[in-house]
């Protein structure tokens, strides 16, 4: 069953791929579809199949978890790496949220791409993306890890740069492969430490030894560090990246530039949770590394907020959304710093559905008012496209937090995790998270508000048009509405309690004896348990007074703070200030060697340059080689002499 959801996605991507212009577009969206669609179901077969197993396996029998062996990969000296799949809960989890979410995209697409003349391509580069991302969750070592990690750096480079005709496409692909490769640095000098350390890159022999190693040091840029310590902030910086991360998240917005449901798929179940499953997945180390997990909550915390006041003042809705997702990234993390990571991927498991709904249900928006991305071009659309306000009304109330929906139990646990860890670092983080929380309810809301309510800003002739999505892309908005309702509510036992864990996560997550926050979540005070709660009610009501009772109000607080205003609308001026640091040192340092080292160098010098002379010279070589045997011969044997001279003389003989 394992060999057929990891590799039906990539026969639907070879028969796309190979055959998409023979047979077709529709042959095509639905013989991909139809194989993702079969291998979500297996995934939620064996979701419930595992759950079961490992219960049993927590309290004594069962297997902690399985190995599928694919075949044989890598052998070179003692070293060998078997391409094989690790089936525990954490897998089953991924692969419920990866599978169920693309099954649902793909079918949306069939009605969303429909007038696209390439979408056989299109939907060839989904189940790529899908498949790659199934090869990195299943993984049972570092290696195939790293190969399903790079395979969706590649086929989201493919999604992103899709409509390749457009510049501002190209240059968003290229910015999302090039800033992960900075983050990939880091990650592959993690796997190479990681082998230094253990020798090997099998997960089963990393973890079981961990332990061995809590306290050893070594080599590294000269200094003497702490082993388990270094390999977790290197593999934390490959997460940064795929993840999007404060100071390596600057790619994510530009993302939008793909077609809206690679939106959903980049962001809500594949690339971007990619970096929150490696942290959780190498819990056995970083368990050892506290000062790593410190790193991570830094970041995590200032990534909450960086992005959600980011998201306060962008206008294209898409985008709103996409600095969403950066910011419920940095929860996670969060989660994940302080040692809750079951609490993590409950919010990775819950956010997926929700998320994916507000993208989509964007997409639904963007289709209706004639591929229109400005909110403040919309307006008024709530009585022409019910359903569809419906589905974002539900994304927004399970984002925001609004009691017993998704987000109400797995972002409110990250928060009480942050506080029970106590001071430092986890209480900076504390306090950030929940004023995201605000935040996060105030452009959720302004989202809607601007979108749906209000007079219409569109055109008369965009305002004629506007429709309803067709079916095929208001069913999978539907199933998508039921993940947001109820994935918190009767999955929260197994992800955030501590007998829950034991039962569930225990064969998956290391968490040591001394790591209690599961326990401790649970006894934060009740002001501490009713702030996102009331940061949910600030920022909503903010946003109506705003946008709805006083919708002046907005552009005379632009323009009475200038200076933030435009500090927050350019995101903080990273991209500035990452050109001015990185870009134009590097164009002028390439220019350098273009103008001065070849123009004026190697074509410049002498009377035809020195390219000119090294031509001149490798000619007159040439005519040395006759073709005869035997003036090779003669030549090799005036060389052997030469160098029995040397020999004989240098010895002294």
């Amino acid at each position: 069953m394992m060999s057929a959801i990891v590799f039906l996605p990539l026969i639907g991507f070879l028969i796309a791929g190979l055959f998409g212009r023979l047979l077709g577009h529709r042959p095509v969206e639905i013989i991909t579809t139809s194989f993702v669609a079969l291998g979500a179901v297996l995934s939620w077969i064996v979701f419930i199949d595992v759950g079961f197993n490992f219960e049993e396996a927590a309290h004594g029998s069962g297997h902690a978890y399985e190995r599928v062996q694919v075949l044989h990969w890598i052998s070179s000296g003692d070293f060998t790496v078997d391409w094989a799949f690790r089936l525990d809960t954490l897998t089953a989890v991924m692969l419920v949220v990866v599978n169920s979410v693309s099954a649902l995209v793909h079918l949306y697409s069939i009605g969303y791409m429909s007038h696209d003349e390439h979408r056989a391509r299109f939907f060839a580069y989904l189940s790529l993306f899908t498949f790659a991302m199934l090869m990195l969750v299943t993984a049972d070592n570092l290696l195939q890890m790293f190969f399903g990690w790079e395979g969706v750096g590649l086929a989201s480079y493919l999604l992103i740069g899709f409509w390749y005709k457009k510049a501002s496409a190209n240059a968003a692909a290229m910015k999302a492969f090039i800033v992960n490769r900075v983050g990939d640095f880091g990650y592959l000098l993690g796997i190479f430490g990681v082998f230094v350390l253990f020798d090997s890159a099998e997960f089963s022999v990393i973890f079981d030894a961990a332990g061995d190693y809590a306290d050893t040091t070594f080599m590294f840029l000269g200094m003497e560090v702490h082993a388990l310590t270094t390999i977790c902030l290197l593999l934390f910086m490959g997460a940064m990246g795929k993840s999007a991360q404060f100071l390596l998240h600057t790619w994510l917005p530009d993302a939008m530039e793909g077609p809206t449901p690679v939106s959903a798929l980049i962001h809500a179940a594949t690339m971007v949770t990619a970096g929150v499953f490696l942290v959780a997945r190498m819990s056995p180390l970083f368990e050892y590394a506290p000062n790593a997990l410190a790193f991570v909550t830094f970041i995590g915390g200032t990534t909450a907020i960086f992005a959600a006041t980011v998201g306060l003042v962008q206008n294209d809705i898409k985008r709103v959304i996409a600095y969403s997702t950066c910011s419920q990234l940095g929860y996670m993390f969060v989660a994940l710093g302080v040692g809750a990571y079951s609490v993590g991927i409950f919010h990775l498991f819950t956010h997926a559905f929700f998320k994916a709904l507000l993208f989509l249900g964007a997409g639904s928006v963007i289709h209706a008012v004639s591929n229109e991305q400005d909110m403040r071009r919309m307006g008024g659309l709530w009585k022409h496209i019910p359903f569809t306000y419906a589905m974002m009304i539900i994304g927004t109330i399970a984002l925001t937090g609004f009691p017993y929906t998704a987000g109400y139990f797995s972002k409110d646990a990250v928060i009480e995790a942050a506080f029970a860890a106590g001071d430092g670092i986890a209480r900076y983080a504390f306090w950030l998270t929940v004023f995201a929380a605000a935040l996060t309810s105030f452009y959720s809301w302004r989202l809607i508000f601007m979108t749906f309510h209000g007079a219409p800003r569109a055109s008369a002739d965009v305002m004629s048009h506007v429709h309803e999505s067709p079916k095929v892309m208001t069913i999978p908005l539907a199933l998508l509405a039921v993940g947001a309702l109820l994935s918190g509510i009767v999955f929260e036992h197994s992800f955030a309690y501590e007998d829950g864990f034991h039962h569930f996560f225990r064969q998956s997550i290391f968490m040591l004896e001394s790591n209690d926050i599961l326990h401790a979540l649970h006894e934060v005070p009740q002001w501490v348990v009713r702030s996102p709660l009331v940061m949910m009610i600030l920022g909503f009501v903010l946003a109506y007074w705003m946008y709805i009772r006083a919708p002046h109000m907005p552009a005379q607080l632009a323009e009475r703070h200038d200076i933030l205003y435009r500090f927050l609308l350019n995101k903080w001026y990273f991209d500035e200030l990452y050109d001015l640091i990185f870009v134009r040192p590097a164009q002028w340092i390439g220019r350098l060697f273009w103008k001065g080292g070849d123009g004026k160098v190697i074509d410049g010098i002498g009377p035809d340059g020195v390219a000119a002379r090294v031509v001149d010279i490798t000619s007159r070589v040439v005519k040395l080689q006759t073709g005869f045997v035997y003036h090779y011969a003669f030549a090799m044997l005036i060389g052997v002499a030469a160098l029995i001279t040397y020999f004989v003389f240098a010895s002294g003989v």
